[in-house]
């Protein structure tokens, strides 16, 4: 929702919300999204049977989409901290680009990790 918009602004407008955007995200994903990885983990330990197997499944897609995060889109994000507003626009394009597809599939493993987490609390 929110990069559709930014795409619409001229190339260093861009640049600038973009940071803004990933120091206020900066703040809360790191802690939420590993808490989120350790509560599923430690809920599917405390479960049985299916409903351990499907909260487990969750926390392991959370944990992946936590990986990608780190390994993917940490370090496109490092390179707009680092962006000069004489830098190529067209690598910055390029660059937004492969953020998003990554973040594109991180959305995907977490539909997927709440889906299969509300599936085993639902079995309860």
């Amino acid at each position: 929702m929110v990069h559709p918009a930014l795409w619409r602004l001229d190339h260093l407008e861009q640049v600038h919300a973009e940071r803004q955007v990933y120091r206020r995200f900066g703040m809360v994903d790191p802690f939420l999204m590993t808490a989120t990885v350790v509560v599923c983990l430690m809920a599917a330990g405390a479960l049985e049977g299916d409903r351990a197997t499907l909260t487990l499944a969750g926390g392991l897609c959370f944990g992946v989409m936590l990986a990608i995060t780190l390994l993917g889109n940490m370090p496109i994000n490092l390179r707009v901290f680092r962006w000069k507003d004489e830098d190529d626009p067209a690598e910055w394009r390029r660059l937004r680009r492969r953020w998003d597809r990554i973040h594109s599939v991180r959305l995907a493993l977490d539909a997927t990790g709440f889906g299969l987490v509300a599936a085993g609390a639902a079995l309860a």
